[in-house]
């Protein structure tokens, strides 16, 4: 069972209440303490740890040597059964796990442990401003506490990256670069001699349109220049989703049925659909596999807007459509490639390391505003923090974490109450019951949109 699971895992037998003696925090660590109940640490040390030790840890290894070396950082010790910090408690520190076991409570019915020794010790155990759950030392702890202006280097690092549409070298991982395909594929992307998939007229003309607050006639006048586009808003407008007992035939109707943001988002899918094409019949199963992911995490991150939210559902819809349109190029180059190209299982181990820059360059050669061309490259930066407000990019990574739900990807991922996104949600509304909420969702809007797109 992954973490996901073991987090939204629920005790629903019914249990008849008995008596039981008072246990102390290590031995009861499901009791959620009050902030005067917070341990002090029983020995503090300013020894610095050397560059080499703090790259153990996510994101410091991603940081350059200069940034390590002045960084500030302490070596905190508690004792078996203190409470290092409690769930909804203000923070201004990263703490990592340095040594010893951690009982981590969130507002759940299960609780999770960490060893000093596991893959998951390498990430945060909080990195928001608000603490997502409580931490009860199962053992004699050493914590590693930071600063929590580290979110902002590595944000600026990473925003850094994700503005610049100057093509420079793609940094590949020891695995794939040797491989002549890849190291092809960097050289194209640097040379900019990829071949970028264009969205139809009628799509690039209406995204432009509503920015500037066009009127449903003016939308209709753009739209009426594909007909089968016409054709499939006629059908969604007279579908169980939006129909009355009126019954329309032109796009007009059809458009002030559906609304504005709405029609760009329909329509931006249905264009968005036929990239998501080729003619290898192993990639076009990874590309329909592409497709169905993008309208799940679209789904998601359009709940998650709407129910814990202020930001626009249909924009937070378009947000997680084009999260993974980097891996497009991709695909098509592969499918190009002289003497074949890589499997799909190759390409998707490759795509983490992809997807952002390509996806970057896409929507700035689309037009697509920054608002949303930040996406692609910071969609599974989980340790990213765009500031004290919740934003769209904030909605597309909660989606992207949601939808590793279930799936063997998630046990190296970090727990959801410890990312800087979930830190700004109201407090307590991202519970277990509510992302089993979301989830159904999500995918009862799939399989809608599956339907209506096809």
């Amino acid at each position: 069972m992954n973490w996901f699971s073991k987090l939204l895992e629920k005790n629903t037998a019914a249990k008849k209440p008995t008596p039981r003696a008072v246990t102390s925090a290590a031995e009861n660590p499901s009791s959620q303490p009050t902030d005067s109940a917070v341990s002090k640490p029983s020995a503090t040390h300013r020894q610095a740890l050397t560059v080499a030790q703090l790259k153990k840890f996510a994101p410091l290894r991603d940081l350059d040597d200069a940034a390590l070396s002045s960084l500030p950082h302490l070596s905190l010790t508690y004792a078996k059964g203190a409470i290092i910090f409690s769930l909804g408690q203000p923070t201004s520190s990263v703490l990592y796990l340095l040594a010893g076991q951690l009982s981590m409570q969130p507002d759940s019915d299960s609780r999770y442990q960490i060893d000093a020794d596991s893959t998951l010790a390498n990430l945060p155990l909080n990195s928001g401003s608000r603490c997502g759950a409580t931490a009860t030392a199962l053992s004699d702890v050493r914590i590693l506490e930071i600063p929590i202006e580290l979110n902002r280097l590595w944000t600026d690092k990473s925003q850094e990256s994700a503005n610049c549409v100057e093509l420079i070298d793609i940094q590949l991982p020891e695995p794939i670069n040797g491989s002549r395909f890849f190291n092809s594929f960097a050289q194209a992307y640097r040379e900019n001699k990829l071949r970028l998939p264009s969205l139809p007229d009628v799509a690039l003309k209406l995204k432009d349109a509503v920015q500037k607050d066009i009127g449903i006639r003016g939308a209709a006048d753009i739209i009426q220049l594909d007909p089968p586009i016409v054709a499939k808003l006629i059908q969604v407008a007279n579908s169980p989703l939006y129909a009355t007992e009126i019954s329309i035939n032109n796009c007009h109707d059809a458009v002030a049925r559906i609304g504005l943001n709405a029609t760009r988002n329909l329509v931006m899918g249905i264009s968005m659909k036929q990239l998501f094409s080729c003619t290898d019949p192993e990639l076009m199963k990874g590309m329909q596999s592409l497709w169905k992911n993008s309208l799940y995490v679209s789904s998601l991150s359009f709940v998650l807007a709407q129910e814990c939210s202020n930001i626009n559902p249909e924009d937070a819809l378009l947000g997680g459509l084009i999260a993974d349109i980097g891996a497009i190029p991709l695909l098509h180059f592969a499918e190009q490639f002289p003497d074949g190209g890589p499997s799909f299982q190759e390409l998707q181990t490759a795509l983490p390391y992809l997807r952002g820059p390509v996806g970057v360059l896409m929507l700035h050669t689309l037009g697509f505003p920054e608002q949303l061309g930040n996406i692609p490259h910071q969609a599974e930066n989980w340790l990213y923090d765009s500031g004290s407000e919740l934003t769209m990019t904030d909605i597309v990574i909660l989606a992207k974490l949601h939808s590793y739900f279930g799936s063997g990807n998630a046990r190296d991922l970090p727990y959801i109450n410890s990312i800087p996104s979930y830190s700004k949600l109201n407090h307590g509304k991202l519970n277990p019951d509510f992302s089993l909420m979301v989830l159904k969702k999500a995918q009862n809007r799939v399989n809608a949109a599956m339907h209506l797109l096809s």
